[in-house]
């Protein structure tokens, strides 16, 4: 795990090496090389895990080849051991970075798609003066890039390029409004109209005249396999633990996340096939956050699937003082991101560095190729609601929830919080409802918030959204909900602030469940094997009753998440009174002054929850303060 940029056509290519070397110095403390000719100039910070002896330092530079590679490609060994017995090639490393290497001097593109792991890398032809980057099938890895006139350049992090001013351009409304509805960015844009992101699944070439060619080297998702569960389990068993062993491979100790729940522990125990000592980490809450907002006893089921299974267990407690970590964080995430449980990842994962601990491994994955998050659920529920409940009946229902308090003596009542979240995707069509049930806004609140601005923008992502929603499995309406999770939620939030986080903290994060064979075998199952009678992801619940006992594989579902409404009504009180105030926000110009502080006055009161949209605009604002007012 490393990090990775290059410099094509700038005056000062070396200095702008030397520059991400600095900047990305925290995603490879081990070392930092650069390499440069007439034409490029290549920085790479390594985070030593294959082979760390200094010979696989990067840039590598091989017969006319140039790579700088950020990841791991978990089946490198077969591949080592068919180039060399096939091709008669010879390896002066022991590193997965001389494969792709020598893979790509081979078979070119057609490389990728023997390639199993997460990696985002670059090769550089010295002869042809031609760059080739590619990004792996989910994103794991992040890779951005830009183009301005004669000067091209891509880096690991955002926060790299948005410094030459030269190449990052405006702000992208389009992605403003994204990131207001969703609390995160999803797509191939960043806040920058000059500065994008290579997709997952995509290569890219650049000539020597900087000519531009994006390709996707990714197939579609599998047609659905009717098979029975009894099968289903055997294929699933058998492919989960492929990938378990393959994310073992490592040259250092492989530790785990481990928050007592149905993913992790599974990692966790399958994991532990394959060590002789594993440790494991999990984040407590304090009773002070518990009484305004229940929190998952995380802890507790963590604590007993460690005691029985004899894991080294670690503990790291939260809580509101966390708050002063916010503006770091914001520029740690790169793009303004308002989901809390960033301070979780990057918490365990500081804690796991200090203790010289390199890798992790995460269950994030598994809810969205298996159907485990409560909003898919809830979509269904929604769909039934409509069916049979009448117009004037849900009319009815929605006006007496609509009254109805979210927080009373400052304790919260999460049932009334559940009900009127469902209620506002409850009456609209599917694709609309889905979206909804993971957006923070409504249309016309979206407009209101923006002062009636940027209309475009608004239908765009609606129209956005159901392209991605309806593009295959139109007659399941669960591997919709999963195909959609895949490319919106898992890509835009879930691994976009694991990376970032986890490699502040110099700790590489792996994901076996998202791995190629895995979301395959997964994607390829109808989705009453993962929704049955009642019980979101059924099938993997009969796959993990292999290994864990009931009671935590059917615990209640918890999010790994952060006390965020006690956060916004207590520690972060004092920081939403400046930031948002009057005078900062008409400033500014974005947003309506009157209905941000209608927000926040409804949030207080208890008449609405506005928590996380509260939380995102402070992250906006210290986003803008961060990157734009230099």
């Amino acid at each position: 795990m490393c990090g990775v940029a290059g410099f094509i056509g700038f005056p000062e290519n070396n200095d702008l090496a030397d520059m991400a070397n600095i900047v990305q110095h925290h995603r490879g403390p081990d070392f930092q090389g650069k390499w440069f000719d007439d034409h490029i100039s290549l920085a790479h910070q390594r985070l030593s895990i294959i082979d760390l002896s200094s010979r696989s330092n990067q840039p590598l530079v091989k017969d006319g080849l140039v790579i700088v590679f950020n990841g791991e490609i978990y089946n490198y060994k077969d591949l080592q051991k068919e180039l060399h017995v096939k091709n008669n090639v010879s390896f002066r490393t022991e590193s997965d970075t001389e494969v792709v290497l020598e893979a790509y001097r081979k078979d070119g593109s057609d490389c990728l798609k023997k390639f199993i792991g997460m990696f985002a890398f670059a090769i550089y032809d010295i002869h042809k003066k031609t760059v080739f980057i590619a990004r792996d099938h989910f994103g794991i890895k992040p890779l951005f890039y830009a183009r301005s006139g004669q000067m091209f350049c891509f880096s690991s992090e955002l926060k790299t390029l948005a410094g030459i001013q030269e190449i990052r351009g405006e702000i992208n409304n389009r992605v403003l409004v994204s990131c207001l509805n969703y609390l995160w960015p999803p797509g191939d844009e960043t806040m920058f109209k000059g500065i994008m992101k290579l997709s997952p699944g995509h290569y890219m070439t650049v000539d020597h005249e900087l000519n531009i060619q994006i390709v996707k080297y990714t197939s579609d998702a599998d047609t659905v396999k009717y098979c029975s569960e009894a099968d289903a389990v055997e294929m699933l068993d058998k492919v989960i633990g492929e990938s378990m062993s393959r994310h073992m491979v490592s040259d250092v100790p492989v530790c785990s996340f481990l928050s007592g729940g149905l993913d992790s522990s599974l990692i966790s125990v399958m994991a532990a096939q394959h060590t002789d000592n594993l440790s494991t980490y999990t984040i407590a809450t304090n009773p002070e956050d518990k009484k305004i907002e229940k929190m998952p006893e995380d802890e507790v089921y963590a604590r007993k699937v460690a005691k029985q299974f004899g894991f080294n267990h670690n503990e790291i407690v939260i809580d509101s003082n966390i708050v002063r970590m916010l503006p770091e964080m914001v520029k740690t995430l790169d793009e303004p991101i308002g989901d809390p449980a960033a301070i979780n990842t990057f918490l365990i994962c500081n804690e796991a560095h200090k203790r010289g601990i390199k890798v992790l491994l995460s269950g994030m994955g598994a809810d969205e190729i298996f159907f485990g998050y409560r909003r898919q659920k809830a979509t269904l529920m929604a769909m039934r609601y409509r069916k049979y409940f009448p117009l004037i009946v849900r009319s009815l229902i929605s006006r007496v929830v609509g009254r109805l308090p979210v927080r009373i003596n400052g304790r919260g009542i999460r049932l009334v919080r559940w009900a009127k979240k469902f209620l506002s995707f409850a009456d609209l069509p599917l694709s609309q409802s889905y979206m909804q049930s993971y957006s923070c806004y409504s249309k016309d609140e979206l407009c209101e918030l923006l002062n009636h601005k940027h209309k475009q923008e608004v239908d765009n992502l609606y129209t956005w959204h159901d392209a991605i929603f309806n593009e295959r499995y139109q007659d399941d309406p669960i591997n919709q909900m999963c195909n959609t999770d895949i490319q919106m939620f898992m890509v835009g939030l879930n691994l976009t602030y694991t990376d970032r986080a986890s490699m502040a903290s110099s700790v590489e994060v792996r994901v076996p469940f998202i791995d190629k064979e895995v979301v395959s075998a997964a994607m390829s199952l109808g989705g009453s094997l993962k929704y049955h009678k009642g019980e979101s992801k059924y099938i993997l619940k009969k796959v993990a009753e292999k290994y864990l006992p009931n009671d935590i594989i059917y615990r209640p579902k918890a999010s790994f998440g952060a006390p965020i409404r006690s956060w916004i009504s207590g520690g972060l009180k004092g920081m939403v009174d400046d930031l948002l105030s009057e005078e900062n926000i008409s400033k500014r110009g974005l947003f309506n002054c009157g209905y941000i502080r209608k927000l926040v006055e409804e949030d207080r009161s208890g008449i609405a929850d506005n928590a996380h949209r509260i939380y995102q605009l402070l992250t906006i604002e210290l986003w803008f303060r961060e990157y734009v007012d230099l």
